[in-house]
């Protein structure tokens, strides 16, 4: 993949990966709100709109089809705790069922050829807690309700004669939605790297800790990599480069990434996953999350987890975003779908 800036036909693609992957998460988000001609927009909806734009892939997940599984554990520094009253906050370690992926619905997609990557997360813990989250590389969304996100699915649907969103009913969508901006210029200037290992992966909705004495605070949180950024460079040539890459670098020891929380300060939108909060906002390093090892979908740990992100913990609530509740009903219509279909013909692969 060039690092250069695309344009034209190009760029309506690049936005249109990035942005339904990106909205999408694990399986696109929309729920029994707002309308669409004469009936309720539903989870049914979007993830028959995401297999339509990119076709039928029965038994795997509707979107990020294309990952691989990972075990380890969290080790939090008890930095948090102030926070949350969490038990992932407390000192000492949780164990981690993770999976890594590439947006887009296509299992079998070359790696280069979709731009967004994510990070899923299950974090086991005592008392028979869970703590699920999936995260992105970009920190931003495009849109901020599930009505937006449907419109942007339509206006990507390939054009037959390209195979390609056409770039007029892209154009018209962002003009239409100015909220995009940030998104958009994230998404034109982004460089892609050469590993799953050296990218952050952002919360990019807002959630609340809620502390031992009932305080509430509003939150976002990333995984900042410890191993250093590499572009891409030669190893896009190789269609299955993250995986490789992966399996490589866990050969010769963990991989590390920390768990920082941002919080917000009075006035930071919190139900409006298009807007970043101001670049000087207190941050707090809540400990460490450790990769140990990596194994395919098809027989790994995280297949048949739904990473629905309103699987909470006491001392962390959804915040007002709209896109949480939405997320979290689409998630359930994916997960019930592809195990039904159950495992795909010999000739799609193994099931993820």
């Amino acid at each position: 993949m060039s690092n250069a800036t695309p344009t034209g036909i190009d760029l309506a693609a690049r936005l249109a990966l990035i942005g339904l992957a990106v909205g999408g998460l694990a399986a696109g988000f929309a729920y029994a709100a707002g309308w669409i001609g004469g009936e309720r927009l539903t989870p049914q909806h979007v993830i028959d709109a995401f297999e339509n734009n990119a076709g039928k892939f029965p038994g795997y997940r509707k979107n990020h089809a294309k990952g691989m599984c990972f075990a380890g554990y969290f080790e939090s520094n008890g930095q948090a705790a102030a926070l949350s009253r969490a038990s992932v906050f407390a000192p000492g370690r949780v164990p981690v069922i993770g999976r890594l992926a590439i947006g887009g619905s296509n299992p079998h997609a070359p790696d280069a050829g979709v731009p967004t990557r994510s990070m899923a997360l299950l974090f086991q813990l005592p008392g028979g807690e869970q703590w699920r989250t999936g995260m992105n590389t970009p920190p931003v969304l495009a849109v901020a309700t599930p009505e937006a996100f449907y419109e942007q699915l339509l206006a990507s649907r390939p054009d037959p004669a390209t195979g390609k969103p056409d770039p007029a009913k892209m154009q018209a969508f962002f003009a239409a939605h100015p909220e995009s901006a940030a998104f958009r210029q994230w998404a034109q200037t982004v460089k892609p790297s050469n590993s799953f290992a050296n990218v952050a992966y952002h919360s990019i909705n807002a959630f609340r800790l809620e502390d031992a004495a009932g305080g509430r605070h509003p939150v976002r949180w990333a995984v900042q990599p410890e191993t250093p950024f590499e572009p891409l460079g030669e190893a896009g040539k190789d269609a299955d480069f993250l995986s490789h890459d992966l399996q490589q670098r866990l050969a010769r020891g963990p991989l590390r990434w920390h768990l920082v929380l941002t919080l917000a300060e009075p006035g930071d939108p919190t139900s409006d996953a298009t807007r970043q909060w101001p670049a000087d906002r207190r941050q707090v390093d809540a400990g460490t999350l450790v990769v140990e090892r990596a194994e395919p979908q098809d027989r790994g740990a995280c297949r048949d987890i739904n990473y629905d992100p309103l699987v909470l913990p006491d001392g962390i609530q959804a915040s007002d975003d709209p896109i949480l509740s939405a997320r979290s009903a689409a998630y359930a219509v994916s997960f019930n779908r592809r195990t039904r279909e159950g495992a795909p013909s010999p000739e799609q692969g193994a099931r993820p």
